[in-house]
């Protein structure tokens, strides 16, 4: 059964306030990484301890403060957009069901991942520099592939 929106409503609003794309189903999920051009971003939010206190502050600090940023950013919520999320994992290759998570897409494939145990205990100011350093890397990749 998944949470009760009034409980997450919260947790939602702290992304989508970045400008964070909400992605309820499924559908959503496939259309968006259809139709983004150059890099997806994919964030697997969550009610953890972890996700309030340090990803979602840190993608907030990486989004303010980073010159570049990833073309396109969507969400889906673990333990809430169930279809949505297991969907968006199907496009982690390699990689076991986490949440939070954090991963980075180019035409559909994935190029760069964070994993829970890369982003629990960690500080915001720690999570947000890392992101910065992933969209400028991911980036990077943009302009080799367009040149």
């Amino acid at each position: 059964m998944p949470y009760p929106e009034m409980m997450i409503h919260g947790m939602r609003a702290e992304l989508a306030s970045l400008g964070i794309e909400e992605t309820k189903t499924s559908e959503a999920v496939e259309a968006a990484v259809k139709n983004t051009d150059g890099t997806l971003m994919v964030v697997v939010n969550s009610v953890c301890g972890c996700a309030a206190g340090g990803v979602r502050p840190g993608i907030a600090m990486a989004f303010q403060h980073s010159a570049v940023k990833p073309d396109r950013a969507i969400t889906v919520f673990a333990g809430a957009d169930i279809d949505a999320t297991e969907t968006a994992r199907q496009y982690f290759t390699g990689y076991a069901s986490s949440s939070p998570s954090i991963a980075f897409l180019k035409n559909g494939k994935l190029v760069k991942m964070f994993e829970r145990r890369d982003l629990e205990g960690r500080p915001p100011q720690v999570i947000g520099q890392a992101l910065a350093a992933a969209f400028e890397e991911v980036a990077e990749g943009n302009e080799a592939a367009a040149a």
